[in-house]
């Protein structure tokens, strides 16, 4: 009995260490980033002279500074964010800095994984929070339309200056970005290939492209006898309430009344349908609308185009 007792005691201080390790590894990686009043927030040195924060946390464009583990203070420049992912990238030179250890595969996440989030918000040093993944799933669409490639949710605390920290494996290896700003009341992961993807379009474009073809929609129970008279499969399909002046939809002849039923011959039930059949490779690309109008079916072609930055509501 006192034999496995002690086994387990020393299970228990191997595994202690082994924490400790894991944020040894990725300290020097993990800054502080002073984009915002009072309380600065945390940052990954992603890349050499590149660091990832969250979008939401940077409250200011110019005047940026980054702390480093040695306690350094460096300006920082916005190469771009993304409000959709909540991502947000900074450009630092520092020809000392390294490149974390990325664990990009996220399909290797499972429930129950032991994680740590490790945060800087000054020069005193990191902190840590241990938890574990409670939640592992697929792609998932944020409130703001970005394309998160897994959803991870955390049973752990996102402490305040945390968005912007690493969530860390227990072997010390980096698996995504820590946010509280895509999910109330829950601290989620933005999984190292939506976050490798974020980066690499912010480092060349300065933005996101975000596909629509610029009207607004609600979805819509078709009739049986329509569907009868025109062999539909679906129950539902959207239909047009609003099409936007000089958008791709109004350009290809759309009309308000126009009920949506399929995009290149994949059903379209609802609002959701859409938005994952406008996906940024289209843009610029033509799709085949499937409609309703006046109870027949006719074709119309749209060309995707880009969503304008500001000013625009639909899809």
């Amino acid at each position: 009995m006192e034999n496995s007792t002690s086994e387990k005691v020393n299970s228990l201080i191997a595994l202690s260490h082994d924490l400790a390790l894991a944020v040894e590894r990725v300290s020097p990686f993990v800054v502080a980033v002073n984009a915002r009043p009072r309380v600065a927030t945390s940052g990954v040195l992603w890349r050499p002279g590149i660091v990832v924060a969250t979008n939401h946390t940077i409250k200011r464009e110019e005047e940026i500074t980054i702390t480093l583990h040695d306690g350094r203070t460096l300006p920082a420049v916005l190469v771009g964010r993304d409000g959709s992912t909540d991502l947000a990238v900074l450009k630092v030179q520092d020809e000392t800095s390294g490149s974390a250890d990325i664990a990009a595969d996220s399909e290797a996440l499972k429930v129950g994984h032991l994680v740590l989030a490790v945060g800087r918000t000054g020069a005193e040093g990191v902190s840590a929070s241990l938890g574990c993944i409670s939640a592992v799933s697929g792609a998932w669409r944020t409130w703001r339309g970005g394309v998160i490639d897994n959803f991870v949710r955390l049973d752990l605390s996102i402490y305040l200056g945390f968005s912007g920290s690493p969530l860390v494996s227990a072997e010390g290896r980096i698996i995504g970005i820590n946010t509280s700003g895509l999910a109330r009341g829950a601290g989620l992961t933005i999984p190292a290939t939506t976050v490798n993807r974020v980066v690499n379009a912010l480092i060349t474009r300065g933005r996101i492209a975000r596909p629509y073809i610029g009207v607004g929609m609600q979805p819509v129970r078709l009739p049986d006898s329509l569907k009868t008279k025109l062999n539909l499969s679906s129950e539902n399909g959207v239909i047009v309430l609003s099409v936007e002046p000089g958008s791709p939809a109004d350009k290809a002849g759309l009309l308000v009344g126009d009920v949506l039923v399929a995009l290149d011959d994949a059903p379209v039930a609802d609002t959701s349908d859409v938005q994952a059949a406008l996906i940024p490779e289209r843009i610029g690309q033509a799709v085949k609308a499937s409609v309703i109008r006046g109870g027949e079916a006719i074709n119309i072609s749209i060309t995707v185009g880009e969503r304008p930055a500001k000013g625009h509501r639909g899809e």
